[in-house]
């Protein structure tokens, strides 16, 4: 007779908070380490069981070509890269594996190698920034297309500025409004949704305005990405990526670079702040993303 096989151990994971401005603020994210053991449909499970924006799988305990492969899903799908995924599992690598106050951790995807630089405040992380790919621009969208999409009135939009798709990973429709009431106000409407961006090169749209609720903030900003299996999300790297390299491009804070901070979430009771930095030349644009990340707990699945 032969031996029953050892059963597999079980899975540890972190919950934690991305962009956060205290406990329970920001983006939720759980981390499983040591996920190298795991197949793809273990992983959609277990992230359709977390039923967060994103759920990451680290399937490399040690570096490969100085980082460490991950993968994210979000409910139902597998996504090539994502921004609050990949400054928390950074956390989560330097607060669990490496356990040293490193510089930076590198996170392998599908889309390439993404660096995340690590800032210390008394011994402890403090804001970690994401510096993502190299940007894409593709054809504006017409104002009439998308006004309905999100609820809004086509006089509400920012006719000074194209609505574009943008991608620095994972593309993005970027949306100027003039107002924080129309920001505030804006709603999905699913009928038209699918329909208007199946055969557009991004499927998420953020809209923003320079308009806050913190005047120590420079832009409000919403997120849309019913697409992914989220009909909202609270703070979204990868688009506030994308919105830097637009804001630079157009010039919207009259300079080819960037460096402020804004906030995400508050429609959602999930308060977040994002620090943008931005340089366009014609020849290259660099993006950084970054953010305060705080540990909420700690479990493991019963696999």
């Amino acid at each position: 007779m032969k031996p029953c096989s050892e059963p597999m151990p079980n899975l540890p994971f972190l919950i934690l908070d991305v962009f956060a401005t205290s406990k329970y603020t920001g983006n939720q994210l759980a981390v499983c380490l040591d996920a190298g053991d795991l197949t793809d449909v273990q992983m959609q499970q277990i992230a359709r069981e977390i039923n967060f924006s994103e759920t990451t799988f680290v399937t490399s305990a040690e570096p490969v070509n100085n980082g460490y492969n991950t993968r994210i899903f979000t409910p139902t799908i597998e996504l090539p890269f994502a921004g609050h995924p990949t400054i928390g599992t950074a956390f989560a690598i330097q607060q669990e594996l490496v356990k040293l106050p490193i510089e930076r951790v590198a996170l392998n995807y599908q889309v390439g190698q993404i660096p995340v630089d690590f800032n210390y405040l008394n011994g402890a992380p403090d804001i970690l920034w994401m510096h993502q790919q190299q940007p894409q621009f593709f054809d504006p969208v017409l104002a009439e297309t998308l006004a309905a999409v999100i609820g809004v009135k086509p006089t509400d939009i920012d006719a000074r500025y194209p609505i574009e798709p943008v991608s620095t990973g994972l593309p993005c429709i970027i949306m100027p409004l003039k107002t924080l009431a129309a920001v505030s106000q804006a709603k999905l409407n699913l009928d038209l949704y699918a329909r208007a961006v199946a055969d557009l090169p991004a499927q998420a749209i953020l809209i923003f305005c320079s308009e806050t609720i913190d005047p120590n903030l420079q832009l409000h900003v919403r997120v849309f990405t019913e697409w992914y299996g989220i009909p909202e999300d609270p703070a979204t790297g990868s688009a506030n990526g994308c919105l830097a390299a637009y804001l630079t491009r157009h010039q919207y804070f009259g300079s080819p670079d960037i460096d402020i901070a804004v906030e995400q979430g508050i429609e959602l009771g999930r308060a977040s702040v994002l620090y943008l930095r931005s340089q366009y030349t014609t020849n290259a644009c660099t993006v950084s993303v970054g953010g305060r990340v705080i540990k909420i707990a700690r479990g493991e699945f019963l696999l």
